[in-house]
């Protein structure tokens, strides 16, 4: 595979040890995140807990945008995908088994460490001001939200997230789900040479 001698063998090994570790079946979707901060912020995190994949909903005309001073580059190991039917996306991926749970403080929502994230699960987190859309709420399987026993009603979307899916990496770890691979070896070839090979060339020529 000629295109390895863009990036050194260690950096390639490297990039072999992360991808063993992620967790295809555990989706992040944002929908409508406005703020550049804890969009970039997401990110970072599902790269720091396994997962692969973000979708996200954005009203904006152009892309959101990302903050490469909170990133520190996890935008390069993580797949970014904008979604222009947010409830279409989420049917189709509950009819191919995932589970939906979504943000929410409601008086029907349950504590976050309830739900089963050792499933396959897409968890659904909402705009800074609104929460999650009135279209995507009635898709939920699971309503969840974090106790608070402060003043303040509710935490940042970026700190929500990142305990939520600290508590999935909990449980998937301790069931071992990091120890055995969920993408494919030809899976993760292919990353493996998108990531050593057309991204180098991507950014070489921008």
């Amino acid at each position: 595979m000629g295109e390895r001698f863009l990036v050194l063998d260690r950096r390639i090994e490297r990039f072999r040890e992360v991808l063993v570790r992620r967790q295809k079946d555990l989706v992040l979707f944002v929908d409508n995140v406005k703020n550049e901060h804890n969009f970039s912020a997401l990110i970072r995190t599902c790269d720091a807990v396994g997962v692969m994949r973000i979708l996200y909903y954005y009203e904006g005309r152009k892309d959101v945008p990302i903050n490469e001073s909170i990133t520190l580059g996890s935008e390069r190991w993580v797949f970014l995908e904008r979604v222009q039917d947010r409830t279409g996306k989420l049917k189709d991926l509950k009819d191919t088994g995932f589970q939906i749970v979504v943000t929410w403080l409601g008086e029907d929502s349950v504590d976050f460490r309830e739900a089963d994230y050792t499933k396959p699960t897409v968890l659904v987190v909402g705009n800074e001001l609104m929460g999650v859309s009135e279209e995507v709420l009635p898709l939920a399987d699971l309503r969840v939200k974090i106790p608070m026993f402060g003043m303040a009603g509710s935490l940042n979307v970026s700190v929500a997230t990142g305990i939520i899916l600290y508590e999935a990496q909990r449980q998937r770890e301790e069931k071992g789900m990091y120890d055995r691979p969920t993408l494919s070896e030809e899976e993760i070839e292919r990353i493996i040479g998108k990531w050593a090979f057309e991204d180098v060339i991507r950014r070489k020529r921008s």
